[in-house]
C-alpha cells in the first residue's frame, strides 16, 4: 500500500503541464495600470523566452511564452486602454501572437517527452528505493530472528543446568543415613559389591555444547552484515516548477551590474550635473544561467531639472533593444544637489519598472556627497502601495513600513563590459 502511495506522489507530464497551463491562466490584468505598460511588458516576456529557449531552460521558456499569449489573446482584449493604442503596437502585438503560438506549441511537445523521461527515472527510482527498503527490512527480521533464537537456546541451557543441580541435591539425600557403628558393619563379597555399584544411583554427567549458535551462523556474520545495510539519499527531492534559479535573494533571481558603469554614466551626466541637472538612463542586459546580467547604458532623448527627468522619444530606445535582442532590466539616475534616495516621483517612476520585472533596479548617484547606491521597492509592502497611489508629482510617502530598500539582490562585477549609447547626440 505504501508502495502504490509513494508512485501516486509523483506527478505525470500531463499532471505537470496542466499545472503550468493554470498557474498561467490565473494571470489578471490590472485596468489601473496603463495598456502599453502590459504592451511593452509582453516584448520583454518574449525577449526573455528565446533566451531562456537559447540556453535550454525550456520550462522557463515556455512559462513565458504561455504568458505572453493567456495575455494577449485573453486578458489584455478586456482592459479599456487596449481599444486606444495605436494600430501599430497592436499590429506588433498580433504578429508576436502568430510567432509565439507554434514556438510554445513545440515547446510543449519536447517538454512532454523530457517530463516522461524524467517521470520514468523518478519511478525506477522510487521501485529502486522500496527494493532496498524491503532487503532491509527482511535482513533486520532475520538478525530478530536469529536474536530470538539465541535467546532461546540459552534459556533451555539455563533450565538443564538447573534441573542437574536438583538431581544433584536429590542424590545427595538418598545416599545419607543414620550413622551405624562400625562394628555392626557386615562386608559383602566382591560378587554383591559389583552389583551394588551397577544399581547405586550416581550424578549423570552433562558436556554443554561447543557453540550456542545454530550451524552455519557465525556471529561475526551478524555484525558485519549489519554494518553492509543499505543507506538511502533522501534528499532527491524534485525542485519546484516555477523555480527560476538557487542563486537569487527572496526568489528574485540575481542582477549583475558592472563595476564601471556608474562611473562611466557619470561621465556622461557630468556637464549636466555642473548646472544643478538631473541626468537618466536605461539599464538593459539579457539573461545568462538565471541571472540577470546588465551589459547596455542607454541614454535616451530627455528633459529634466533639478529634481526630475523624462524620457523622450522612447521608440527609438525599444527599437534598439529589439535590434540587439536585450530586456529592460532597470534605471540609473543622478541626484546634482541631494543625498541618494528615492523621491515620490521617482518610487513611480521606478514602479512601472519593477512591475514589468520584479528584479529591476534603480541605481542613483550623489555627486556631491560621492554616494551612489542601488535601490528597488520592497516586495511586501512598497510596491504594492506605489501602484495603488494616484498622486502626480512630489507627494508624501509614509516612511514606515519601508517603500523602498537596498536592492540586495544587486551584485557588482568588476570584469563585465557595458555598452554605452547615447541618444542625446
Amino acid at each position: 500500500m505504501d508502495d502504490i502511495r509513494d508512485m501516486d506522489s509523483i506527478p505525470n507530464p500531463t499532471v505537470i503541464l496542466r499545472r503550468m497551463a493554470e498557474k498561467v491562466s490565473a494571470l489578471e490584468v490590472d485596468h489601473n495600470l496603463p495598456a502599453i505598460m502590459y504592451f511593452r511588458s509582453g516584448l520583454q516576456m518574449v525577449r526573455m523566452a528565446d533566451m531562456y529557449f537559447k540556453q535550454g531552460s525550456l520550462k522557463d521558456a515556455y512559462l513565458l511564452y504561455l504568458r505572453f499569449i493567456t495575455l494577449f489573446l485573453e486578458k489584455i482584449r478586456e482592459h479599456p486602454g487596449w481599444a486606444l493604442l495605436p494600430n501599430e503596437d497592436r499590429r506588433v502585438a498580433s504578429d508576436k501572437l502568430k510567432e509565439t503560438i507554434p514556438k510554445a506549441e513545440k515547446l510543449k511537445e519536447l517538454l512532454r517527452q523530457q517530463f516522461q523521461q524524467e517521470y520514468q527515472q523518478k519511478v525506477s527510482k522510487q521501485l529502486e528505493v522500496e527494493r532496498q527498503r524491503k532487503i532491509a527490512a527482511e535482513q533486520e527480521a532475520r538478525k530478530l530472528e536469529l536474536e530470538r533464537q539465541k535467546q532461546q537456546q540459552q534459556q533451555q541451557l539455563k533450565q538443564r543446568h538447573e534441573t542437574v543441580i536438583t538431581n544433584n541435591h536429590m542424590t545427595s539425600d538418598v545416599v545419607t543415613g543414620p550413622v551405624v557403628p562400625l562394628d555392626s558393619i557386615v562386608y559383602p563379597d566382591a560378587d554383591v559389591r559389583n552389583k551394588q555399584q551397577i544399581t547405586q544411583p550416581s550424578a549423570p554427567t552433562f558436556e554443554p555444547p561447543e557453540s550456542l549458535a545454530p550451524a552455519g551462523f557465525n556471529s561475526n556474520d551478524q555484525k558485519s552484515g549489519a554494518s553492509r545495510l543499505p543507506s538511502f539519499d533522501r534528499s532527491t527531492k524534485p525542485a519546484s516548477l516555477l523555480s527560476l534559479s538557487t542563486q537569487s535573494h527572496h526568489g528574485l533571481r540575481i542582477v549583475v551590474v558592472p563595476s564601471q558603469l556608474v562611473e562611466r554614466f557619470l561621465v556622461l551626466a557630468h556637464a549636466s550635473t555642473l548646472k544643478n541637472v538631473e541626468t537618466c538612463g536605461i539599464l538593459a542586459g539579457y539573461v545568462d544561467q538565471n541571472q540577470l546580467v546588465i551589459s547596455h547604458l542607454i541614454i535616451p532623448q530627455q528633459t529634466a531639472t533639478s529634481d526630475s527627468c523624462t524620457t523622450q522619444n522612447e521608440e527609438e530606445v525599444f527599437n534598439y533593444q529589439d535590434k540587439h535582442n536585450v530586456i529592460t532590466l532597470g534605471w540609473i539616475h543622478t541626484h546634482p544637489s541631494q543625498t541618494a534616495f528615492l523621491s515620490s516621483v521617482d518610487c513611480h517612476t521606478h514602479c512601472s519598472y519593477q512591475l514589468m520585472m520584479p528584479e529591476a533596479i534603480a541605481i542613483v548617484c550623489a555627486p556631491r556627497y560621492k554616494d551612489n547606491s542601488i535601490f528597488c521597492l520592497t516586495q511586501n509592502y512598497g510596491l504594492d502601495y506605489v501602484a495603488k497611489c494616484k498622486k502626480n508629482g512630489f507627494h508624501p510617502h509614509p516612511t514606515e513600513p519601508p517603500l523602498f530598500m537596498i536592492a540586495e539582490h544587486a551584485r557588482l562585477e568588476s570584469d563585465l563590459p557595458v555598452e554605452v549609447i547615447d541618444m542625446r547626440r
